[in-house]
């Protein structure tokens, strides 16, 4: 029968964290005592005990050796890790100058009331000096002459120019900001009582945010944020958590969306300003000369004016559960003000946010092919109503170290950038004619300095590109895995057919285990089996709990409807970017290894089909990884794709899942007292440092050898369940490869990609797709996408609609089927 899974709040004290030093806080290398475990887990543990996490938490978010080294020395010593954890929302009267019972009744106010904002702290006279700069003066001039010629006229203030001027001045007071201390205030005494409500903790690193607060008091430099964006909430956690750390509220890009009546002033005075979704929504759709204007000379005076800026790079929020690719609009303003003289410096944070259950829930309509819905005050009454009834467990946000912009660019004018090459120009020539890729490896050569600068506008371009991407995979990989991320990773492609409760516990702690030593950090600390038990409960719509053996065990499994897939794959996704190095090479080894199998059938000749030569092997998951280049970055732009695969490579080596074939030995074998890969794991291989990647010499290792994949059960469980990882997507990719055949004529991209979601969508609801999850709509438009860039099909614009159609080079059927035939490569069937 199939049961409600209850958790008491004994068995959650670890969870919902306080001060390392608070009752409540259990620190995260303890075991905790079994005795307070409810007792439908003690058949658990006494069928498996727990042994103590001997790993230390990593201390995440360090910025880039190779980029910024100076910024890496500043601002960091020794003791910063060791500062520890805190639950941001866990107030009394020891974070007060008070003691008593009237302080501990009143610790909220207090609080908050004896944090330092001040209104002279922030900036004065925005809208007059921006209306009053050159640029602005040139720009409504210019809009003014379109309007009437004669606006030009010397000494005339013309009536087209005063009309110019009052929408700029229009425009600019719907964009500015008007931060106000004591809503600030305010706002920080109500969040404290609404996350108190609705979540169990919120964890921030001390030493990050020491790191930062050193940066925005010891440093003339004005500092500028930039998060993931998962949710909402994210504009309220990162301004509430500096206000509590008395550091100064930024001022917060917000799409315009969010310009909603009484919504959008309570956003402007915690200092939002309101930025069009696209610049330039004109009627013609030319460029809106006034409104860039505007924005460019706005944020440059609030640069120029020492304000802190927060800036979401992905430009919405994930779907996906992964970054989405960056959108560099606003950072390339904050690079121009410092190239151009407007300020001597700006420091960058990239921040890493992480949430057990997102406030939304899911975004399951979206994924489904709805539209989104527009926001609206009523929307976000009923969105606190909503939140107000649940617990959305624990949330952990990573500051990383601040770096200099300054320093970076400097680095990158020392530095051989290579061009972009596209994605047609990388992969077609192996798609089509099965050629060896020469250019997987392009420019990844020696350095050499080419003393650029930014007036060179497709190199200043680059660069910026560079630095969002960069700026992105930092905040991404300093992000850390939570319970609901492991939990529906593990029953999605490790036990979709269910699995045992003490099983998904024992597999559980390993995981996190094998999270750590590879230097990603968890956002949850105590036993394993209230920490398990705590994911179920937030995970309860997307999972049955069936019991069996008269209660003594309880079986979960994954919910098979498409929305509870789709949700448990969103969460899984956040467990993407600790694997995908080594789920890219399991893939390619699989796709390497059928390719061989496929030539001896012909009568080729060559080497025994079980050899795996190295070097083609990371060519051919470099291959991948660029094909996949709109689902994940493997690597920042400053790292070689060589050295992350290899990297992988010797991991999955140093595991026993690849071994190096020796010419005198005969086929290795494991060993039958080997543990099975969930209990044993090798001491930690943490990606290689940068200080590491400036002594290796990868020309002097043997980069021919040949590798065996382990035949043993546990290692082959362990291969397989990483080629899952990417099965979803691969299959999302085979599906648009094998629909891509209907199109007979140009049709218009929005009606070709619902099309193809209807395609989708409608395997997974027969059955015919291994993985539902395949059918999710960001999956389908990154699709249309890669197969745009790929080649396969052609743009074209007429009457302002976009079309699609096969190009020439995929017009031919076959070389359409190589399309498959080279996805399905990579394909666990």
């Amino acid at each position: 029968m199939e049961v409600a899974v209850t958790i008491g709040p004994d068995s959650l004290l670890q969870v919902n964290g306080a001060d390392q030093g608070g009752s409540r806080w259990k620190q995260p290398n303890d075991d905790s005592d079994r005795s307070s475990s409810p007792s439908v887990l003690r058949c658990v543990t006494s069928t498996w005990k727990e042994g103590l996490l001997n790993r230390k938490r990593p201390f995440v978010g360090r910025c880039c050796h190779s980029c910024t080294p100076q910024s890496q020395a500043r601002l960091f010593n020794s003791s910063i890790p060791s500062l520890g954890l805190r639950n941001v929302i866990y107030i009394n009267e020891t974070h007060t100058r008070h003691r008593g019972w009237l302080a501990r009744r009143l610790s909220y106010v207090l609080f908050v009331l004896e944090r330092d904002v001040q209104k002279d702290m922030f900036a004065r006279n925005v809208v007059d000096n921006v209306l009053n700069n050159s640029r602005v003066e040139s720009a409504i001039v210019e809009v003014a002459t379109e309007l009437d010629p004669a606006a030009t006229e010397a000494g005339v203030e013309h009536k087209a120019v005063s009309k110019v001027r009052r929408k700029a001045r229009g425009f600019l007071q719907e964009m500015v900001a008007n931060i106000s201390p004591a809503f600030i205030r305010l706002t920080g005494w109500a969040l404290l009582k609404l996350f108190n409500g609705f979540f169990w903790s919120i964890q921030i690193h001390k030493g990050q945010l020491e790191m930062v607060k050193k940066a925005a008091t010891e440093y003339n430099a004005p500092l500028v944020f930039l998060p993931v964006h998962k949710s909402h909430i994210d504009y309220l956690l990162i301004t509430f958590i500096l206000f509590c750390h008395n550091i100064k509220a930024p001022h917060i890009a917000a799409g315009n969306n969010l310009n909603i009546p009484i919504f959008s002033t309570l956003i402007r005075k915690l200092g939002g300003f309101f930025i069009r979704r696209k610049l330039d929504e004109t009627p013609d759709g030319k460029k809106d000369v006034l409104y860039r204007s505007l924005l460019y000379v706005y944020t440059e005076e609030l640069l120029r004016q020492q304000q802190f800026l927060e800036v979401f790079l992905e430009g919405t929020r994930s779907r996906s559960g992964k970054p989405s690719p960056a959108r560099a609009g606003m950072l390339s303003i904050v690079v121009d003000a410092l190239c151009n003289g407007v300020i001597p410096e700006v420091m960058v944070v990239p921040v890493g946010i992480s949430y057990d259950r997102i406030l939304e829930g899911n975004y399951n309509s979206e994924q489904l092919g709805k539209p989104k819905k527009n926001e609206s005050l009523w929307g976000v009454a009923c969105g606190v109503l909503r939140m107000l009834r649940k617990n959305y467990g624990c949330v952990r946000v990573d500051f990383t170290q601040p770096f200099s912009l300054k320093e970076y660019l400097d680095t990158q004018r020392s530095r051989h950038i290579p061009p972009t090459l596209s994605l047609e120009q990388t992969l077609v020539p192996t798609i089509i004619d099965a050629q060896p890729d020469q250019a997987q490896f392009e420019g990844e050569q020696e350095e050499q300095p080419n003393s650029r600068d930014l007036s060179d506008e497709p190199w200043r371009r680059q660069v910026i590109a560079n630095l969002a991407k960069h700026v992105l995979f930092t905040a991404n990989k300093s992000s850390a895995v939570m319970s609901t991320h492991i939990v529906a990773c593990l029953l999605l492609y490790r036990h979709r057919q269910g699995v045992a409760l003490s099983k998904l516990v024992e597999d559980f702690f390993n995981m996190k285990e094998e999270i750590l030593s590879r230097d990603f950090d968890l956002g949850f600390s105590g036993n394993s089996e209230d920490v398990v038990m705590h994911a179920l409960h937030l995970l309860d719509n997307c999972v049955h709990v069936t019991s069996t053996n008269r209660n003594t065990e309880f079986t979960i499994a994954p919910s098979k409807t498409v929305p509870a897939l789709f949700e448990l794959n969103f969460y899984s996704n956040g467990l993407f970017h600790v694997f995908i190095s080594d789920a890219i090479i399991a893939c390619s080894a699989l796709a390497l290894l059928r390719e061989q199998a496929a030539s001896e059938v012909e009568g080729e000749q060559g080497g025994p089909s079980i050899l795996l030569s190295q070097e083609r092997l990371i060519r051919k998951a470099a291959g991948l990884s660029h094909f996949l280049t709109n689902e994940v970055a493997v690597a920042p732009p400053c790292q070689t794709i060589y050295q992350v695969f290899h990297d992988a490579v010797s991991r999955l080596i140093q595991y026993g899942v690849l071994y190096v074939a020796e010419e005198d030995q005969e086929e290795l074998t494991p060993s039958p007292t080997e543990e099975p890969w969930p209990k044993k794991f090798p001491e930690p291989l943490s990606w290689r440092s940068d200080e590491e990647d400036e002594d290796s010499d990868f020309a002097e290792e043997q980069r021919d050898r040949y590798l065996k994949v382990s035949l043993s059960p546990e290692h082959q469980e362990f291969f397989v369940f990483l080629q899952r990882l990417l099965s979803p997507v691969l299959e999302a990719y085979s599906g648009a490869a094998i629909f891509v055949h209907s199109l007979s004529q140009p049709m218009a991209e929005p009606e070709y990609t619902q099309q193809l979601f209807r395609y989708l969508l409608t395997r997974t609801e027969k059955g015919v797709a291994a993985y539902g999850e395949s059918a999710t709509h960001y999956l389908v438009k990154n699709t249309v996408r890669t197969f745009k860039e790929l080649g396969v099909l052609k743009e074209r614009r007429e009457n302002r609609v976009s079309l699609v159609e096969l190009s020439s080079t995929f017009l031919p059927q076959a070389n359409r089927n190589k399309l498959l035939h080279y996805i399905l490569g990579f394909t666990l069937l």
